[in-house]
């Protein structure tokens, strides 16, 4: 029975060493021996060239203070989140939890921050968001161009986003973003059948062009704005229709589709929208 253990630790790798279960400190570099007669003592050997120590004894190791300025130790609370940069390259976003870096081999550096700010704003949002670790921990999305994004934070309105990047924590708040597209956009009425004032049946189509001008409103005041101003372009065209007469709308279509415009402008106003043109097509 051999009664020293002989471990080999290299220039970029560093020992630990256990007695019984109990952390009792670091081995350096070089050929070690240790008298071990009742097999209770074992040195577990890690690189530094991953600079992420990974132990499942991590608190004895960060407890007993032998990490003191050989590593960066992080004890990241239920609010906090951590940006880790591993030779001044981003490498991963951090969680809750205890972490150790080795700082021996590569220069690391890391940002904590409070997720309880729900928006995660960073001048390198676009790097930090491509980490697969951050997609587990971030709600990641995208306002389009010609779009703008209206944001709620647990169903409350926040802001109103231009296009662009951004990210919200997971687990602290419920974030939502909806994006609204800022360019004319066009409804076509199709055909109904109203009655004239002589009692006329007719089947008209009509068309309705029509861009958003206050995403708010056009988000909070009513579900869906497209099928909103569907509806009120086809009472409108009852409501003028029905006070005319045959020839009279034959002889001017041009101001049945002002007074329908008018009128649908009214109610446009009201849901966040401008009304740019109201036609008759047949």
């Amino acid at each position: 029975m051999f009664i020293f253990k002989r471990y080999k630790i290299r220039s970029y790798e560093m020992g630990l060493l256990f007695r019984d279960g109990e952390f009792r400190g670091l081995v350096e570099a070089g050929t070690r021996w240790f008298f071990d007669p009742f097999g209770k003592a074992h040195v577990d050997i890690v690189s530094q060239r991953d600079p992420w120590l990974v132990h499942e004894k991590l608190d004895l190791i960060v407890k007993s203070g032998a990490l003191a300025e050989r590593a960066v130790v992080l004890d990241l609370k239920d609010h906090e989140r951590a940006l880790v940069w591993i030779e001044n390259r981003f490498s991963h976003v951090l969680p809750t939890g205890l972490y150790a870096y080795w700082t021996g081999q590569k220069n690391v550096r890391v940002e904590v921050v409070d997720a309880r700010n729900v928006r995660f704003e960073h001048e390198e949002l676009q790097v930090i968001a491509k980490s697969p670790m951050a997609q587990r921990i971030l709600d990641v999305c995208t306002v389009n161009r010609d779009r703008v994004g209206v944001l709620f934070i647990d169903g409350r309105y926040i802001d109103t986003l231009a296009s662009g990047l951004y990210a919200f924590w997971k687990g602290e708040s419920e974030a939502k973003v909806v994006e609204i597209d800022l360019r004319e956009t066009m409804v076509d009425v199709g055909g109904q059948d109203i009655m004239t004032a002589d009692k006329v049946t007719l089947r008209l189509n009509a068309v309705a062009t029509y861009r958003v001008v206050d995403a708010k409103l056009a988000v909070t005041s009513v579900d869906d704005v497209r099928q909103t101003l569907y509806r009120e372009a086809q009472l409108a065209v009852r409501a003028v229709l029905g006070v005319r007469e045959l020839d009279q709308f034959l002889a001017d279509k041009d101001a049945v589709a002002t007074e329908v415009e008018e009128l649908l402008r009214v109610r446009a106003t009201e849901v966040g929208v401008t009304i740019t043109s109201v036609g008759v097509r047949d």
